[in-house]
């Protein structure tokens, strides 16, 4: 006789993630949402980055952040408020992952900035930057997300490439999976 063995994860003992991202940032929140799905909704806190507060954001280990890249390669201003209170903290026990859009062919000379500077920023700060990704599928001239020849996080550009986006997301959270992140 064979015996058999399941296993049966319980989301009580899984690591809860907190995503932030802008509730009225209809791109950025769509996929926010997708990716809160493709990790499993029992899993995620969804806070409204235009809302956060210091306690939220200290209150989890793992932390998923979503901006986009404004302008000539800044962040979105919904993160003003916030940047100078995330220059103060102590991140070292922290884990973040980060997505961002970007616009490969309309700003080909700031691809996905955004998810660069926030990388930078928590990295300082003594943070962990999970979830890289390869820059290959791309065609654009620079970008401020490359750290060590790879994106600090999932690039995505819906506006050139959305036929790519699922199977991006879904690969990126099984990434973060193997990574021990989710």
């Amino acid at each position: 006789m064979q015996l058999k063995y399941y296993i049966t994860i319980n989301p009580v003992f899984m690591k809860k993630v907190a995503l932030f991202y802008s509730f009225n940032s209809n791109k950025t929140a769509r996929l926010g949402e997708k990716i809160a799905n493709a990790i499993g909704a029992d899993v995620v806190d969804i806070f409204d980055a235009e809302q956060v507060t210091v306690d939220q954001f200290m209150k989890y280990d793992h932390i998923i952040v979503g901006v986009s890249t404004w302008f000539d390669g800044e962040l979105p201003i919904y993160w003003d408020e916030f940047v100078p209170a995330i220059k103060g903290l102590d991140l070292k026990d922290k884990k973040f992952a980060i997505y961002g859009l970007g616009d490969q062919k309309g700003y080909p000379e700031n691809f996905n900035d955004g998810v660069g500077i926030f990388a930078h920023l928590v990295m300082d700060r003594g943070a962990k930057v999970l979830g890289f990704t390869d820059i290959q599928g791309y065609d654009f001239e620079k970008s401020a997300a490359i750290i060590d020849g790879r994106f600090a996080g999932l690039c995505l550009d819906q506006e050139n490439q959305s036929k790519f986006t699922d199977g991006r997301i879904n690969a990126w959270v099984e990434q973060l999976k193997k990574e021990g992140f989710i």
